[in-house]
């Protein structure tokens, strides 16, 4: 019997050895699904959605190739309607997937006139275009331009469209030779774009791969558990053998047999003994197993009978359903940036500002600057060219983002508040306002400001939800955000006689104690008896910017723009600046004038606006400033 288990064993181990090594072998499944295309008509924009890269689990691998050059080519991926507002009226080539056929299929998309908001509403090419009506004027055919020109047959050459490449939409985005092949994992809502730089057909050439699970989890156990049973099974066959073997040892032949031993007598019960009691004795002892059982029997139906007593237990009150509506998750606004997208802005900008502050390049600096913020590093360029031991301002730094606070919105233009934190402790942080006008705009600085030291940002929306924008004639905060500017214009001009002195806090506010009204005063009263000093002030022509915060009230970016007037009271007089070798002599190219002089000074804040009925004050979270402007007035 133990060499028949044996066999057994032996057979059962090697079948389960060989499925499981067939399960990694002969039984491997494929380790991904891969299809690909040739897109036709040579198209400069191809597009590619999350459904289709999301048509089987895992990591997508997207391959192109077919460029004219390596080089111009761009892989890119964002939001599917962000890539939709920058495409625009650009005629583009969307991809599907087929599941029927696990094919890739091709549609060329020419959209609409894009939408007031920037964006574009998409159309099939195979779409009957509406007739038109017999009134209706031909279209005159377009001379051929510089920007359109003739090809050799007669026919206009279509106009280079826009470039993808370095735009600020994009989460992720891959260049030449990077974007041959790439990896990732988008969810729903993302789409990739594919192209070369806006002149040139983009890479026509897509494969899109997908890994498959090729784990066996049967393999192993099946591999282990068969050597197992072979161990077994030659454990039988050595104890069959020993057994066999021992078997088979010398055995006497002949001789007498054993007798037989004797038979040992029957028990038979005597008189004396009796097998059953008799008597009032055994009628006791009989009664003693009943309460026994009784007992038992008893409290054995009392658990069942506690159980089955009430199988629908009866509630004491009625839950009332939540008759509150949550909003659907179409109707949120996404953020206008994601964390990881805002660092990449803000490397790109630094990146600008670091090469512009070096060689006081005005135009490159306008690639990523505007507004009070270009305006105020301008005029520290041309000081600079005359004054070179003139400070440069603040370094924009790239990271780390203290803050990221992008506006909730699907719209443009849409804006960004962040505040970068230098590693070194002696420099103030960077508090900036980024704005982006167009979808095919990139982010813009318009404010950038040191933060006071006291500075205490209020509690913000969390970067993944975004925040509204207030507007400039809000009635829900203790200012409108377009009056905060001339108000506390009117503060640095009057102090604490302004009527709008009790709405702001002084505590804090060093901007105040440099350039108010006791500075003011005192500049006056050292000006001489042959000339005069006045000053003046006004909001900035950049229009204001504010960003809700969690307590109803807002952030409040503004800028304001100061004038100091030195004129000549008494013939033959001079006007001298205070400093012969200062900025203003810089800018204005000469020290003194038989005139005046005036200058201007341009103020970058921020503030804080509590909301309207609140006790708590406008306070300055940060300024920027500096001379923009000098010249000799008569």
């Amino acid at each position: 019997m133990r060499f028949v288990l044996a066999i057994v064993a032996f057979v059962a181990a090697a079948v389960m050895i060989a499925v499981g090594i067939a399960q990694r072998t002969v039984f491997a499944p494929p380790s991904q699904v891969a299809v690909s295309t040739t897109v036709k008509g040579d198209p400069r924009y191809i597009v590619i959605d999350s459904t289709v890269l999301n048509s089987h689990p895992g990591q997508q691998t997207l391959a192109v190739s077919g460029a004219a050059d390596v080089k111009t080519q761009v892989v890119a991926y964002g939001r599917t309607a962000d890539v939709t507002s920058w495409l625009g009226d650009e005629t583009y080539t969307s991809i599907g997937y087929d599941d029927a056929t696990s094919v890739l299929t091709t549609k060329t998309v020419k959209p609409k006139a894009a939408d007031s908001d920037g964006g574009s509403k998409p159309t099939d090419s195979s779409t009957t275009s509406p007739t038109a009506s017999p009134t209706a004027t031909p279209t005159a055919t377009p001379t051929p331009s510089a920007s359109s020109p003739a090809t050799a047959d007669g026919k206009t050459a279509e106009k280079a469209g826009p470039n993808p490449a370095g735009s600020d939409l994009w989460l992720e985005e891959f260049d030449g030779a990077d974007a041959t092949l790439t990896r990732m994992n988008v969810p729903d809502g993302i789409s990739v774009i594919i192209s070369s730089d806006g002149a040139h057909a983009a890479p026509n050439e897509v494969r899109l791969v997908w890994p498959l699970d090729t784990s066996t989890p049967w393999s192993t156990p099946l591999i282990y558990g068969g050597l197992g049973l072979l161990v077994v099974g030659l454990a039988l066959y050595l104890w069959g053998l020993y057994k066999l073997r021992k078997s088979r040892g010398p055995r006497r032949k002949g001789g007498p047999k054993m007798p037989k031993l004797p038979k040992a007598p029957k028990y038979k019960p005597s008189k004396a003994v009796e097998t059953t009691p008799k008597g009032r004795r055994s009628t006791r002892r009989a009664m003693v197993a009943v309460p026994v059982v009784l007992v038992g029997a008893l409290a054995l139906s009392g658990c069942t009978t506690n159980l089955l007593a009430d199988p629908k237990p009866t509630l004491t009150k009625t839950a009332t359903p939540i008759a509150t509506d949550l909003p659907k998750a179409k109707d949120v606004l996404p953020p206008a940036v994601t964390v990881s997208q805002l660092e990449l802005i803000m490397k790109r900008i630094s990146t600008v500002a670091t090469a512009a502050d070096a060689k006081s390049d005005s135009k490159l600096l306008a690639t990523r600057f505007t507004g009070p913020a270009l305006q105020l590093r301008e005029a520290n360029y041309a000081i600079r060219a005359k004054k070179s031991d003139q400070a440069a301002l603040p370094a924009i730094l790239a990271s780390p983002l203290k803050v990221a606070l992008p506006q909730a919105t699907s719209t443009w233009p849409r804006v960004v508040t962040t505040v970068v934190v230098p590693s070194d402790t002696k420099l103030a942080p960077i508090a900036l306002a980024l704005v982006q006008e167009t979808p095919r705009d990139n982010y813009l600085v318009n404010y950038a400001v040191s933060l006071e030291p006291k500075a205490k940002v209020p509690d913000l929306a969390p970067a993944s939800i975004g925040a509204p924008i207030v507007r400039p004639d809000s009635k829900l905060l203790t200012l409108p955000p377009q009056d905060v500017a001339a108000a506390y214009g009117d503060i640095l001009m009057n102090g604490d006689k302004s009527k709008y002195a009790d709405l702001f806090e002084t505590d804090g506010d060093t901007l105040r104690t440099q350039v108010g009204a006791d500075y003011k005063a005192k500049m006056k009263a050292a000006m001489p008896a042959t000339a005069s000093l006045t000053y003046a002030s006004q909001a900035g022509p950049a229009d204001p910017i504010a960003m809700a915060t969690n307590d109803s009230g807002a952030l409040v970016w503004a800028n304001l723009t100061e004038t100091d007037t030195t004129k000549v009271v008494e013939a033959g007089a001079e006007v001298n600046l205070t400093d012969a070798n200062g900025p203003a002599a810089a800018l204005l190219g000469a020290a003194s004038s038989k005139t005046g002089i005036q200058t201007t000074y341009g103020y970058q804040l921020a503030f804080y606006v509590p909301p309207a009925g609140s006790d708590a004050k406008i306070t300055l979270l940060g300024f920027a400033q500096g001379l923009v402007a000098a010249k000799e007035v008569q």
